[in-house]
């Protein structure tokens, strides 16, 4: 329990041997305290505690009260008296019958700074995602070759391994795809001086799939505040976006329309839909006939896809970076109507939804919060979150893999883009 009785501010006649008392008196520069919290382990948020044992410091004091300046130049200022002995802030805010608190926790020692990982594991996953995609893009090719010439199909299969030149088009459309979304990352992390890895390629052989999982960035050092956080965040889907449009376009332009009896096919987002009635004159697949995706626009298919799954406002993911820096704490409240849209669509739609939602009702709940969690997002940025969590919006494909009516995908790009809807007309009231 937090104990927020009233408690003498300063526990030692001599301020030189009192941590408390010197990291108060240093506190008092930029604060008007209230009271001091006594918060136990456990009552600190799992976001702080990961701090915390990251960078080897331990939590010595919390105080609440309100900023006396603008909190960015409140925490620059704090920090900087705070270095001399060694010590680190944490801003945090909270809400008392709806008035808002700051909070200060201060830790005992400076965070330690992680050191870099060896690429050598980088180097060999990306030589291993590179052969992955060449050959799901060969496979791809053959299937081409198959439409107008099934027994020169079927030599090139039986001989793949040495046709694997055939798939450099979607393997250099991929990589350029998924490096620029990770290179951003890593670039916008290296110019705020935060630890990372570079990027982790996750190939994958099995056929009918993409030829890779995505790629992870494993970040080690402390966020300075929302706004870095906003930018290394949006950073990724930025970069791959500029990418994935013109990719798409050209590969849409290249790849034939033809009659379809049946099979699987892949889904619809609002954009790709779009983008298709631009190009065709005509939503497809149209029940009869449907557009075949050659190299090129399956890799811009499947880069609105994985950027849509990362553009999901949870967690560690991309879009959870983009929600927390724009509300803060109020971004735990999309938590369960966000898992409960994943499980409407496990339910009644895509039944391999549920993979993801397992993943996502562990690693959702936790957000990489910043160490001054109190400064906002400037108007700019402000703006620029929301567009892009309409992106997500429209770029998710609910279905990924539909029949060739494209009814299930339709439907069900209907039901999320209505329960989205309803979702920010019940928090647009709240915040």
């Amino acid at each position: 329990m937090l104990d927020e009785s009233p408690s003498p501010l300063f526990t030692n006649d001599n301020p030189q041997d009192d941590i408390q008392q010197i990291a108060l008196t240093q506190i008092a520069e930029v604060m008007q305290i209230e009271q001091q919290l006594y918060p136990e382990w456990d009552e600190l948020s799992i976001e702080d505690r990961t701090i915390m044992v990251q960078g080897e410091v331990d939590h010595v004091l919390t105080v609440e009260g309100h900023l006396n300046q603008a909190s960015e130049s409140a925490y620059d200022r704090l920090d900087s008296l705070l270095k001399v002995h060694q010590m680190t802030p944490l801003f945090r805010e909270k809400f008392v019958d709806g008035k808002q608190k700051h909070v200060i926790h201060i830790l005992d020692g400076r965070l330690k700074t992680p050191s870099t990982p060896s690429p050598i594991p980088n180097i060999v996953l990306l030589c291993l995602t590179i052969a992955s995609l060449l050959y799901i893009g060969t496979i791809t090719a053959i299937g081409e070759i198959g439409l107008s010439d099934p027994a020169f199909a079927l030599t090139l299969k039986q001989n793949i391994f040495s046709e694997l030149w055939r798939g450099l088009p979607y393997a250099i459309s991929l990589l350029l795809i998924l490096g620029s979304h990770e290179m951003a990352h890593w670039l916008m992390m290296r110019k705020y001086q935060v630890v990372a890895s570079l990027p982790y390629f996750i190939p994958s052989f099995t056929y009918g799939l993409f030829g890779t999982f995505g790629a992870i960035i494993i970040t080690k050092g402390a966020i300075r505040n929302r706004k870095v956080l906003f930018d290394i965040g949006v950073s990724g889907p930025l970069a791959g976006l500029v990418f994935i449009i013109p990719i798409l376009v050209i590969g849409l332009a290249t790849s034939p329309v033809i009659e379809v009896s049946g099979g699987l096919v892949e889904g619809n987002s609002v954009l790709y839909a779009v983008t298709k009635i631009v190009m065709f004159g005509e939503f497809l697949p149209n029940g009869t006939s449907d557009v075949i995706l050659n190299q090129l626009a399956k890799a811009g298919w499947t880069g609105l896809f994985v950027t849509a799954l990362n553009l999901i406002p949870l967690g560690q993911l991309d879009g959870g970076h983009i929600l927390y820096s724009l509300w803060g704490e109020k971004a735990r409240r999309f938590y369960l109507p966000l898992l409960g849209i994943l499980v409407l669509l496990t339910l009644f739609v895509y039944s391999l939804w549920a993979l993801w939602f397992m993943m996502l009702l562990v690693l959702g709940k936790v957000y990489a919060a910043p160490l001054d969690d109190i400064t906002p997002l400037d108007p700019t940025r402000q703006k620029l979150a929301i567009a892009m969590l309409i992106i997500c919006g429209l770029i998710f494909i609910p279905a990924p893999i539909t029949t060739p009516d494209g009814s299930g995908g339709l439907i069900a790009g209907l039901l999320v883009m209505l329960i989205w809807q309803g979702l920010r007309g019940v928090f647009s009231r709240r915040m």
